[in-house]
């Protein structure tokens, strides 16, 4: 992962005089330097801006600057908004506008009107949020004291999704093979989705992988197996089927890398060539922060990766996921995710094992190794990112997800059971409603606002299914936004 900052910039104007400018400069580089220590990213001070020049000049840098993943503004003085019109427009890097102020309570014995004259971002805040208003430029605004931990919470959670955004613009997807047969939501428009997303998909060709497995040597193998032994515990005698899951990963990972590519894809009915789908080695892969989609669904493997970037660390505990089957007794309704063998161990409650099982579907020839693990509990998202046609929806819906109720030991695959939201049967009527697909990303790190605030950045349509959402208002909300996305 590239090493991300945020720069702060600061208005302010010529009027107050040389000594209020120099404490609104010392004061927000004292801000940069405090929010900096407990920030997930470094907010860098740039400039007090009194000009248009000045603050088209820093735009122009933050937006060629590859490391600048955003900018934060703020108005300690009053800062005419019509200088800030230039740059603004020009930015094409996420804004946040963060309505603060230095002190935290109004000194009533102190408070004179150089006080005042100094001390006005209520002022300030209020014309700069007009004229981003006035531009209809995307932002987020966050309101509250500068030193208190929810306000800390909100901007970092903000930086991450910003990190997702500068992530997606550079994201690159290889594809082993097309998509699974007659499938209708893994497909969707490719070149569309790099104008909007930034992402370039493109497809190998499974003998090129396994070209690249032939060249696979068996020391490497034997380092990439003790990675195993030493992450998971070894549940089976089969060890020749967890080495040629090793010889696909180094494979996949050399072919990645040499493409720069960080999202994979591949289908159970394209194996040309191969013994085995790759399971454990696709679940290795994701633990290092590869994005992942079965049957080719190339969009849910990007959004993987972005939703891996923007977790805690830069690979937070996010994982490619299917709704298999549902639990409907009364008063214990759950969804019961997994899939074949792609399922990452990010997610796990306990220490994964390392199982071979049959796999009764597609063209295996042998037992494909896999880990076998329960989810953690807590509460999560699930998020799907369908095509439309002309223009991408991001669906996310809040999950409590649960211990699973049973031990299904029959069931050899890696598991997540959760209560959808706002309780089962109503979830799935509103994510059937909005069009979700059975493929989604389930992350106990990103947040829905986290990814309202990607949405937002990404230029893209956000559906939110929460504990207060009902069939009804969620079919109006749909109706409306379909006629204004139409008019965009």
């Amino acid at each position: 992962m590239r090493k991300y900052e945020f720069w702060f910039v600061v208005g302010s104007q010529f009027l107050y005089g040389p000594e209020t400018l120099a404490i609104v400069d010392a004061r927000a580089k004292e801000m940069a330097e405090e929010l900096s220590k407990v920030l997930p990213y470094p907010l860098v001070y740039k400039v007090t801006a009194k000009t248009n020049k000045e603050i088209k000049d820093v735009v122009k840098e933050a937006n060629f600057r590859d490391e600048c993943a955003g900018i934060i503004t703020w108005c300690h003085t009053f800062s005419p908004s019509k200088m800030w019109i230039d740059g603004l427009r020009d930015l094409q890097k996420p804004w946040l506008h963060f309505a603060t102020q230095y002190n935290k309570e109004i000194p009533n014995d102190e408070i004179d009107m150089d006080f005042m004259n100094l001390n006005q971002a209520a002022h300030g805040d209020r014309e700069h949020g007009f004229i981003g208003a006035r531009l209809r430029k995307p932002r987020k605004i966050v309101a509250g004291y500068w030193k208190d931990e929810k306000i800390h919470k909100r901007i970092g959670d903000w930086m991450k999704a910003a990190v997702g955004a500068a992530f997606s613009k550079d994201l690159k997807v290889m594809r082993f093979g097309d998509n699974m047969r007659e499938v209708a939501v893994t497909e969707g428009d490719k070149v569309e989705t790099q104008i909007k997303l930034g992402w370039q998909v493109n497809t190998w060709a499974v003998g090129d992988l396994v070209k690249e497995m032939g060249k696979v040597t068996e020391a490497e193998i034997d380092a990439l197996v003790a990675e195993y032994e030493a992450a998971y515990d070894i549940a089976t005698d089969n060890t020749a089927a967890i080495r040629y899951q090793a010889k696909e990963e180094i494979a996949m990972k050399k072919m990645m890398d040499r493409e720069g590519c960080m999202a994979f894809s591949n289908t159970f009915q394209d194996l040309y060539g191969m013994e085995q789908l790759p399971g454990l080695a696709s679940q290795h892969l994701m633990a290092q922060g590869y994005g992942y989609g079965g049957e080719g669904d190339w969009k849910v493997s990007a959004m993987t990766a972005i939703l891996k970037a923007m977790g805690e660390n830069g690979n937070g505990a996010s994982a490619f996921m299917e709704d298999y089957t549902y639990h409907l007794v009364e008063g214990q309704e759950y969804s019961l995710g997994a899939h074949m063998l792609e399922v990452c161990p990010s997610l796990a409650a306990d220490k994964p094992r390392i199982e071979t099982h049959h796999l009764g579907i597609g063209m295996n020839e042998k037992d494909p190794a896999r880990l076998v693990f329960e989810g953690k509990a807590g509460p999560a998202i699930v998020a799907s990112l369908i095509d439309m046609g002309g223009r991408l929806r991001l669906i996310v819906q809040d999950i409590e997800a649960v211990k699973p109720i049973m031990p299904m030991p029959n069931l050899p695959v890696a598991r997540v059971m959760w209560r959808a939201m706002p309780d089962l049967t109503t979830g799935v009527e509103c994510w059937i409603t909005a069009g979700g697909a059975h493929h989604t990303v389930l992350s106990y790190d990103v947040s829905a606002e986290m990814l309202r605030d990607w949405a937002r950045m990404m230029d893209t349509e956000f559906v939110h299914i929460t504990k207060d959402t009902t069939p009804e208002k969620l079919e109006e909300e749909l109706l409306v936004k379909d006629l204004i996305w139409k008019l965009k």
